[in-house]
C-alpha cells in the first residue's frame, strides 16, 4: 500500500457483490488511454492522413483490453501489483535499472498530461502555458487528496465523472461533422504512407497502450478486491467482474480515441495550421462553431486533470513496488510537476512535446508487457487462473508487433528518414 493512502475496501468486499458494484479500477486505468497525448497524436493523424490510421487505433485498443485484463487479473489472483512481483524477482541492480526506464516513462506521461491541461486553460481563458501547467498540477493535488484521505471508491467516482466529460468533449463535434463511412472502412486496412505515418503510428500506439497503466491496474485491482482470495468461488466472481470492468472501460476509451481521429479526418483534413492542438481547436471553432470549441477545450482540461492524477498514482506504485521506497503521493506530484512546467516556461512547442512523449511511452511498452506475459502465464503463480494458450498467443503477437513498430521507428529516426 502507498504511504498516506487509506483505501477502503468495504463497499466492494462486503455486502453487495453485484457486477456493477465491482466495476471501477479499469475506469481509472482507462483515463491513461484518453490523456492529452492521445489528443495530439490522434488529431495530428486525422488532420494529416485522414482516415488512413484508423486501423492503428482499433488494433491498439484491442491490445489494451487484453493487457489491462492481464494486469488486473494478476493483482486480483496474487494480491500483489506487477511492480511488487518484479521487485521480488529482480536483483538489486536489475530493480534499479528497470525502475529507471519505468520512471522515464512516467515522466513522459506526466509531461503530456500537464501540457495538455495547460493548453486547455489557454484555449478557455487565455492563461499563459507555464501558469496553466502549475494550475493543473495544483488541481491534481486536490484529486490525489481524495485518494489519500478517503476511499478508492470515491476517487474512482470522480475519475469516472471526468471520463464522462472527456467523452462528451471529444465526441460532440461528430454530431455536426459525421465521418465518411467509406473513409472509415478504408482506414481499417493496415498500411502506411511514408516515414511520417510510421512516426505517428508509434505515437498513437504509445498513447493508447500505456505502460504506467499496466503497472497501476494491478495495484488498483488488488487494493479494491482484498477479499478476492477468500474462497475459490469469490475469486472466480471477481475475475469475471474484472473482465467486464476492462471491456466496458476500454470500449469507452477506444470510442473516444477513434472519435478524435474521425473528427480530425472529417473536419481538419487538408486544413492548414492543424499540426498543433491550438490550430486544430481554431479550425474546429471555424468549422463547427464556438460552442463545440468550448466543449472540446473543456474535455481537454478534464483529460489533463484526471490523467495527471492517475499518472502520479502510477509513478508512486512503480517506485514502491520496485525500490520499496514510499513517498507521499502529494510529494511526488510536486516533484514530477517541475519538468513539465519547466518545458512550458522554456517555450517548447507543446503539441510536439506531447507527440514525442507518446513515442517515449511506446518504447516502454515491451518492458511492462513481457514481464506481465511471463507472470500471468506462470502456473506456479496463477494456478488455475493462468493465461490459457489463446490468450498467451495473442499477448505474444502484441509484443512482437509493438517491438517491430518501434524497431522501424528507430531505423527511420537514425537513418534520417523520419
Amino acid at each position: 500500500m502507498l504511504e498516506n493512502t487509506k483505501v477502503s475496501n468495504r463497499p466492494a468486499s462486503r455486502g453487495k457483490g453485484g457486477l456493477v458494484f465491482l466495476l471501477g479500477p479499469a475506469f481509472v486505468a482507462a483515463i491513461a488511454y484518453v490523456d492529452p497525448g492521445n489528443v495530439a497524436a490522434n488529431l495530428t493523424s486525422g488532420a494529416t492522413f485522414g482516415y488512413m490510421l484508423v486501423w492503428v487505433l482499433v488494433a491498439a485498443n484491442l491490445m489494451a483490453m487484453l493487457i489491462q485484463y492481464q494486469s488486473a487479473k494478476l493483482g486480483v489472483v496474487t494480491g500483489k501489483s506487477l511492480p511488487e512481483l518484479l521487485g521480488e524477482r529482480f536483483s538489486t541492480t536489475a530493480r534499479r535499472l528497470f525502475w529507471a526506464q519505468a520512471e522515464l516513462v512516467a515522466m513522459a506521461t506526466d509531461l503530456a498530461e500537464v501540457v495538455g491541461g495547460a493548453i486547455a486553460l489557454n484555449l478557455l481563458f487565455g492563461v499563459p502555458l507555464p501558469l496553466g501547467g502549475l494550475i493543473v498540477g495544483i488541481a491534481s493535488m486536490a484529486l490525489l487528496t481524495v485518494q489519500n484521505r478517503h476511499s478508492q471508491r470515491r476517487f474512482e467516482s470522480i475519475i469516472i465523472f471526468l471520463l464522462v466529460i472527456i467523452t462528451v468533449g471529444f465526441l460532440a463535434g461528430l454530431v455536426l461533422s459525421p465521418p465518411d463511412p467509406a473513409g472509415m472502412l478504408a482506414g481499417m486496412v493496415p498500411r502506411f504512407h511514408g516515414p511520417d505515418s510510421v512516426l505517428l503510428a508509434a505515437g498513437m500506439l504509445g498513447a493508447t497502450v500505456m505502460p504506467h497503466a499496466i503497472y497501476l491496474h494491478s495495484q488498483l485491482a488488488k487494493d479494491r478486491h482484498t477479499d478476492a482470495r477468500t474462497t475459490p468461488e469469490r475469486l472466480a466472481h471477481i475475475i469475471r467482474a474484472t473482465r467486464w470492468d476492462v471491456v466496458i472501460a476500454l470500449l469507452l476509451a477506444g470510442a473516444v480515441n477513434i472519435g478524435m481521429l474521425l473528427l480530425a479526418a472529417s473536419t481538419l483534413d487538408g486544413v492548414a495550421g492543424t499540426e498543433t492542438i491550438e490550430g486544430a481547436h481554431a479550425a474546429i471553432v471555424t468549422s463547427l462553431g464556438p460552442v463545440i470549441g468550448v466543449v472540446f477545450a473543456v474535455g481537454l482540461l478534464a483529460s489533463g486533470l484526471a490523467s495527471t492524477s492517475v499518472g502520479a498514482y502510477a509513478g508512486a506504485t512503480i517506485m514502491n513496488g520496485l525500490l520499496k521506497v514510499r513517498i507521499p503521493l502529494l510529494t511526488r506530484r510536486v516533484v514530477s510537476l517541475i519538468p513539465a512546467v519547466g518545458l512550458l516556461w522554456l517555450g517548447v512547442n507543446p503539441t510536439w512535446a506531447l507527440i514525442i512523449s507518446q513515442i517515449v511511452l511506446s518504447f516502454g511498452i515491451p518492458f511492462a508487457l513481457i514481464p506481465l506475459l511471463r507472470l500471468t502465464s506462470s502456473k506456479a503463480l496463477m494456478g488455475i487462473h493462468r493465461d490459457r494458450l489463446p490468450l498467451r498467443l495473442a499477448s505474444l503477437i502484441s509484443v512482437v508487433l509493438i517491438v517491430a513498430l518501434n524497431g522501424v521507428l528507430l531505423w527511420l529516426t537514425f537513418s534520417g528518414r523520419a
